[in-house]
């Protein structure tokens, strides 16, 4: 009797909640990693009505399932309806995705609670006072590291009503704010172009027009148009943007090309779909990157390609001064000092000099202008971001310092000292300094050098490599003008002993050389892949010694032939063991959060074009470092200049903030902001503003009383 009574209870209540109208919810569905319900807008339907049904998804934390298109991976939640005959299931309203990054994919997905409204239409002759039952079979992807296949039944009991039914009480707002943020045409006009290796997409009008572009995104409905895990770099102007987009596989990897390019622009003021057809951006989709003014003297193409090549010889010339060529300062005082007091083997190690020089600057100048050709967003000093390079250069550093710490003599001493050396002319030896010069301090950039590099990227490909002979003669010529000028080398003293202890000293700058590239390689690879460079290193250096011993005993008719094996061995297993660990690198991740001061100076927060924007939308001064662990110049400047407490307190009083844009590694972003200033390489310093005016460059060598002043003004 007691259950009967509560059946009949329960079938009350249901008859009494239906009388009133309202949408009754089937049970919850947990199918393990996500529970799944529908919910109605609003509390009945009236014949030949349409109200929305949402599929509600509570995900647990840490997973996440899936937008319309997925992105690199995933798929995308599907649901299949069963309604009375002549009731009809719209499309699904698809809430603007967030950015999943996991390793080098990125997927567009939903986290926490999604809601993904369907409208639902009843027939004209529904019959009023009657009750249907709404069936949804959902089957989605859910993911962490793993992905899960998942599958749910819903229900949703309806009751069909005259006249407009009421909001759900509980559903009802939530519902409506989904739709509301939806993204929806908006009368946008959207062009596409594919620009070699980018795609272009601008869009302009409506809602866009003067708005903030700060993190604007383009979703694509197709998974094949765009390469998503690419960076998306945004250009703003009055009327609109144009994004630079990585072109996919229906582009540029034997697709067909849409004719329209569909999906959902997203910004902070909200999301709208787009349809763009192909044509030519407008002029008003940008504009606002336009280089801004600067403090410093214009040397950018005010003089053509003559002021160009002027200026790259200047620059080349300052660029001996800047800090990024201490580490081969030692190389260039050991090879004068070995020939001071003989003028034919000076001028022709001048001379051979000068041919290293520029030989490494020609070929590290046509790479860069074929990587470039090629699409990829690098800038001068790119041999630098590649972790192989890195280690290859430490593990030469080390083996040179060795070297000129006596332990062996590799050939005839590429330091050009010694009698071996002295004999043989030294010639192999100064066309090797003048290269690993190049390669070594070229990265970072001087006054004059900055805007010829500048303008020779946008010139054709003769003419860019014009200015870059220009810029290796420049740096090239002290050495020269040396070794051509008897009366400065007959200061020196005479060959002797103290030739040995000068060459034995200027082996602890190799030593720093070398401990400097490694902490450049950890910042760039990680905890493991350093593990692999030291024990390339002491290899290495085991390698080194064993190959001077083998020296040592062949000198004195002694058998060597097992030592300079193993010798060899074990430099061979050296290069491969530092190999592996530069290829298998895995970079630190990035954080947006602020670094904590070493000591009284500024506390840094990461760079981004979007966080400019917002520090200067909230009146305050900013300073921005575009910097490199492997540019010397940077971490001098940072020292220097950045870390006293009276920067820090000037920062404080103006509230100004401090951003670093670390080009350690490759950055389009970066890359495309370097360019806006005409710049293809760092360090460069950009002062904001508060009152929002053209941002101002400071000079590459920076003094604490010049940045107090730049804040102090952008900050009055």
């Amino acid at each position: 009797m007691f259950l009967k009574r509560a059946v009949l209870a329960l079938q009350t209540l249901l008859a009494a909640t239906l009388l009133a109208g309202a949408a009754i919810a089937g049970p919850v569905v947990n199918s393990g990693h996500i529970e799944s319900e529908l919910v109605a807008q609003e509390s009945g339907i009236a014949p030949g009505g349409t109200i929305y049904v949402a599929l509600r998804q509570k995900i647990i934390p840490g997973w996440h399932t899936y937008w319309r298109n997925p992105g690199d991976a995933g798929e995308a939640t599907r649901i299949a309806w069963t309604l009375p005959q002549g009731w009809t299931a719209g499309d699904m309203v698809w809430p603007t995705p967030q950015k999943a990054k996991l390793g080098p994919l990125l997927d567009y997905a939903y986290e926490g609670e999604v809601l993904i409204p369907v409208p639902i239409s009843a027939p004209a002759d529904a019959q009023v006072g009657t009750t249907i039952s709404l069936t949804a079979d959902v089957a989605y992807l859910v993911c962490e590291q793993v992905c899960v296949p998942e599958d749910a039944k819903l229900t949703l009991l309806l009751p069909v009503v005259a006249g407009a039914a009421g909001a759900d009480p509980k559903w009802g707002p939530v519902i409506a704010d989904v739709l509301a943020k939806a993204p929806k045409p908006a009368g946008l006009k959207a062009v596409f172009k594919l620009d070699g290796q980018s795609l272009k997409l601008a869009v302009t009008g409506g809602p866009l027009k003067g708005a903030d572009m700060a993190g604007a995104y383009f979703f694509p409905y197709s998974p094949k148009v765009i390469e998503h895990a690419a960076e998306q770099v945004i250009d703003r102007g009055p009327e609109g943007l144009t994004l630079t987009l990585k072109p996919g596989y229906d582009f540029v990897g034997g697709g067909t090309p849409p004719a329209e390019l569909q999906g959902v622009i997203a910004t902070k003021g909200g999301a709208w779909e787009v349809t763009a057809t192909a044509g030519e951006p407008p002029a008003t989709a940008a504009g606002l990157g336009a280089p801004p003014a600067q403090t410093a003297p214009a040397t950018g193409t005010s003089g053509g390609l003559v002021g160009a090549l002027v200026f790259a010889f200047l620059g080349g010339l300052i660029l001996n001064l800047m800090p990024c060529v201490f580490p081969v300062l030692s190389m260039k005082a050991a090879s004068l000092a070995g020939h001071a007091h003989d003028a034919g083997k000076t001028r022709l190690q001048g001379l051979v000099f000068l041919l290293g020089v520029v030989a490494t600057f020609l070929v590290l100048a046509g790479l860069l202008l074929a990587v470039r050709a090629g699409g990829a967003a690098v800038g001068w000093g790119f041999q630098l971001q590649s972790p192989l390079v890195i280690a290859g250069l430490a593990l030469l550093m080390l083996l040179v310092a060795l070297n000129m710490s006596g332990v062996c003599e590799i050939g005839t001493s590429v330091q050009n000292v010694g009698s071996g050396a002295s004999a043989q002319g030294g010639a192999t030896g100064a066309f090797f300094t003048g290269a690993l010069a190049v390669v070594v301090a070229a990265p970072c950039t001087a006054p004059f050098m900055a805007g010829a590099l500048g303008y020779a990227l946008t010139q054709p490909a003769v003419i860019s490599l014009a200015v870059f002979l220009a810029l290796a003669l420049g740096f090239a010529a002290p050495f020269v003008a040396v070794a051509f000028i008897p009366g400065l080398l007959k200061l020196l003293p005479r060959p002797g002993a103290w030739m040995d202890v000068l060459k034995k000293g200027l082996a602890f700058p190799m030593y720093g050389a070398a401990l400097w590239l490694v902490w450049v390689f950890a910042q760039q690879s990680g905890p493991l892949s350093l593990a692999h460079l030291l024990a390339a290193g002491v290899l290495a250096a085991f390698g080194a010694w064993l190959y001077g011993l083998g020296q040592a005993r062949r000198a004195s008719g002694k058998p060597a032939l097992v030592s300079i094996l193993v010798a060899l061995v074990s430099m061979g297993l050296a290069i491969a063991i530092a190999t592996f660990g530069a290829l298998h690198a895995a970079p630190p991740a990035a954080t947006a959060s602020a670094e904590a001061p070493t000591g009284p100076g500024l506390a840094a927060e990461v760079w981004s074009p979007e966080k400019v924007a917002e520090l200067q939308a909230a009146g305050r001064p900013v300073l921005v470092d575009f910097t490199a662990a492997w540019c010397v110049t940077c971490q001098v400047n940072e020292k220097v200049a950045l870390s006293g407490s009276k920067v820090a307190d000037a920062f404080k009083a103006q509230n100004a903030v401090y951003l670093k844009a670390d080009w350690t590694n490759r950055d389009p972003v970066i890359a495309k902001a370097l360019a806006e200033f005409n710049r293809v390489g760092v360090p460069l310093y950009v002062i904001y503003p508060k009152n929002g005016g053209q941002p101002v460059i400071l000079p590459q060598l920076l003094t604490e009383g010049l940045v107090i002043e730049a804040i102090e003004k952008a900050g009055a």
